[in-house]
């Protein structure tokens, strides 16, 4: 008799499909194999029938419950609790983590965490557009003779300075403590709360004029704030920019390696899957919160000192 899994796993978005109909079709997929699988076998209950042959009298018979006959039963799962992790618009695609069952749970232990995503981003000098992606309406076109990969990456670094200083201030961290220099080496230094978008690296994968390809590693983000920042780009440089392509090849401790493509949206491979990311989810998850449990537990006992002291 199959079992419904429980876990986090990821999967593959393509581009052009919502992140609802992924999840729906994964679930449509396992529930069409677990309703396939064998069942347990119907109950058996005695019914007292009339003898055989005329003879007078009640026969004791075995005989299944009709109440447990598939026709009668319908299908035995109907619908699975499958709960999305950071989500991904219509245009973007890549790692798309989901969590089924208990996995449910560590999806929100995994959004505590606020742990990093990287994208690598597409991007074509020369025109802009109204909502910042190559489908969009144009709005203008522009020269883009004078860019260089050198000016590309002045401006990058420059970017990467300025969400730097934002990543400290938003992370409420005195840089002068050691608790400070415990979360760097850890690499734990980031805003365990709400903040703007940060980006924590941005550089250059590819340059070849007109287009041109990004690695943008951030938090916090949404794929429209990346293809703004690609607009932006275009204009520091004096020209246009549109964005060409969004995709995430890393959502915290999940890579493109973990993510299941729609071939792979079966039951023993989502079940592979969970087992395989099982440990490396619960060390992180162990790893940032219980350091920001440890955090707190101090902050309590500095604060339940003063109020003993002013007492």
């Amino acid at each position: 008799m199959a079992a419904v899994p429980g876990g986090l796993f990821a999967v593959y978005k393509p581009a052009g499909v919502a992140w609802s109909c992924v999840r729906e079709a994964v679930e449509l997929r396992l529930l069409r194999e677990l309703n396939a699988a064998p069942g347990r076998a119907p109950r058996q209950h005695v019914r007292f029938l009339p003898a055989p042959g005329g003879a007078v009298g009640l026969v004791a018979t075995r005989m299944p419950v009709l109440a447990d006959h598939p026709l009668v039963r319908g299908p035995r799962f109907r619908k699975l609790k499958i709960g999305a992790g950071h989500r991904l618009d219509v245009k973007s695609s890549g790692v798309f983590v989901l969590g089924i069952g208990d996995g449910n749970k560590l999806l929100t232990d995994l959004y505590n965490c606020h742990l990093t995503k990287v994208y690598t981003v597409g991007g074509l000098f020369g025109k802009a557009t109204d909502d910042f992606s190559d489908t969009g309406k144009l709005v203008e076109k522009t020269t883009f003779d004078h860019i260089t990969r050198e000016k590309l990456e002045r401006i990058l670094a420059v970017i990467q300075g300025t969400n730097h200083k934002a990543l400290l201030m938003h992370s409420n961290i005195d840089m002068k403590t050691q608790e400070a220099y415990e979360l760097a080496v850890k690499g734990l230094i980031r805003p365990m709360g709400k903040s703007p978008p940060i980006i924590t690296a941005i550089r250059c994968l590819q340059f070849t004029l007109p287009e041109f390809q990004l690695e943008i590693q951030c938090l916090h983000e949404t794929q429209q704030y990346l293809r703004k920042i690609v607009h932006e780009i275009g204009l520091e440089l004096k020209s246009s920019a549109v964005c060409t392509q969004v995709r995430r090849i890393r959502d915290g401790v999940f890579t493109l390696d973990d993510a299941l493509l729609r071939t792979q949206w079966d039951l023993q491979s989502i079940q592979n899957a969970i087992w395989d990311c099982q440990l490396k989810v619960k060390t992180e998850i162990e790893k940032t919160l219980g350091h920001q449990d440890k955090s707190c537990r101090q902050l309590s006992v500095c604060y339940g000192g003063n109020q003993k002291e002013r007492g």
